[in-house]
């Protein structure tokens, strides 16, 4: 049931997540937590050329509210990294993070960077000008297309109601372009344990995904984060 195009890397959520990870995100005995992403801010875009090359680089995009900036300071296991907002679509410009490694200078924003984690601006609904929302589309539309360092972009959904008109819509552009992506359902504690099965069910069918294919995250009770964090690791680092 998997459409092609989409993960070549060989990364697999089914692989990266212990089996058994539920709303809860309890850990079984004995299983080693993933150490959270040493993320540093490295500046904001709004066109390719501002931002500095990097050696391998992942992106994550959604609509607005679906929780990106909040899912990065959790891999990062800092609450201000990215800026998080009540009013959705608040991040309205490219902002790149670079993963440090233990004995790495100081973040210079015009130097190449490395790693490179991206947080796109969401779309769909955000309180600003017609004008100003008008230019996101080109701008993440560039950006995926000519980023030659980009490895994977996650592609964020609202685990507890699923994929919007304008999630599908991006996961058809991605495939037709042939873009290396992989789907994250995030806010897994919204859904019932009880439920969670027939939910992930619904939700890769709509996706055109197996159940498998999909990361199932939430900030709020940790479930996935650990699974989340070795895949950026293995994307950037060995990938």
């Amino acid at each position: 049931m998997s459409a092609p195009n989409g993960n070549p890397s060989g990364v697999q959520p089914s692989s990266a997540q212990p089996s058994g990870a539920g709303a809860r995100g309890r850990r079984s005995h004995g299983e080693r937590s993933e150490k959270p992403l040493e993320l540093r801010f490295v500046r904001s875009a709004t066109t390719l050329v501002q931002l500095p090359r990097t050696t391998a680089e992942v992106a994550m995009v959604g609509r607005s509210n679906v929780g990106k900036s909040s899912l990065i300071n959790k891999l990062a296991g800092r609450k201000g990294l990215a800026q998080v907002s009540k009013t959705p679509g608040r991040t309205r410009v490219i902002n790149l993070f670079s993963l440090i490694k233990p004995g790495d200078g100081p973040v210079v924003p015009t130097s190449e960077v490395e790693h490179g984690v991206v947080d796109l601006p969401g779309y769909g609904y955000a309180a600003v000008s017609k004008k100003e929302k008008s230019g996101w589309p080109a701008m993440i539309e560039s950006y995926l297309l000519r980023r030659e360092s980009l490895r994977m972009l996650f592609v964020l959904v609202d685990g507890e109601i699923g994929p919007t008109r304008l999630d599908l819509q991006m996961l058809d552009w991605l495939r037709h372009n042939e873009l290396p992506h992989m789907v994250v359902a995030t806010k897994a504690d919204k859904v019932k344990p009880s439920k969670l099965a027939t939910r992930k069910r619904e939700v890769s069918r709509a996706c055109y995904l197996d159940p498998d294919d999909i990361f199932w995250v939430s900030v709020a009770s940790d479930a996935g984060v650990d699974a989340l964090r070795r895949a950026v690791r293995t994307l950037l680092v060995h990938g």
